[in-house]
């Protein structure tokens, strides 16, 4: 029986966790029977990179393992393969959408749903591709900047700024700078807002 309390993160496990990627990058490739010359070109890193990636020569990082992730469709704790916490909590695994790293904060199915959503950094890359949807979204930078591109106005929000916004809005979103981004993120997919509730009259 576990006490419930969380193992501590140490060297020790940070090394073991990251010494791990490697062997588990080059068994995922072998069992999806991919060449390094054919997931190169799907993701954009180079072969020897890979090959260093997969050899422990090369230490992992975001900006590599997110490509990965996103080639081989599993989430990036698959890739990591992070030590369980002891937390009898349920945890939800982070996703991967447009390139960045998207990690749901409620399991509900209806109503407004929450998220944090990290961007890695100048991504995604090219220039902003405006798009709508049903619902509506309310955002919270809590580090680093994120460019948001809203009908005509062209946002540049830092931490503690908050935007929401009905999201047939034409709208795009990214990070510009050469840091990773964190976005707390409430959204309503069928157009529900959070319910405020005011401090009472006296």
């Amino acid at each position: 029986m576990t006490s419930g309390r969380e193992a501590p993160i140490t060297p020790r496990t940070t090394a073991q966790v990251v010494d791990g990627v490697g062997p588990r990058l080059r068994a995922l490739r072998a069992h999806r029977a991919v060449t390094l010359a054919a997931l190169s070109e799907q993701t954009g890193v180079s072969v020897s990179t890979l090959s260093r990636l997969e050899s422990g020569q090369r230490k992992p990082t975001l900006e590599l393992l997110l490509p990965l992730a996103r080639a081989y469709q599993v989430p990036l704790d698959d890739l990591v393969g992070a030590p369980q916490t002891g937390d009898p909590r349920v945890h939800m695994k982070p996703e991967v959408h447009g390139g960045r790293v998207v990690v749901p904060l409620t399991k509900r199915t209806g109503g407004v749903r929450s998220f944090k959503q990290l961007f890695p950094p100048n991504s995604p890359g090219g220039e902003p591709s405006l798009k709508t949807h049903e619902g509506y979204e309310w955002l919270y930078v809590l580090s680093g900047r994120l460019r948001l591109v809203l009908g005509e106005h062209d946002l540049d929000l830092g931490p503690g700024e908050v935007a929401e916004f009905d999201t047939h809005t034409p709208h795009w979103m990214g990070n510009v700078t050469d840091s990773v981004t964190e976005v707390l993120c409430l959204y309503g997919p069928q157009g529900e807002r959070a319910h405020v509730r005011s401090r009472p009259a006296r």
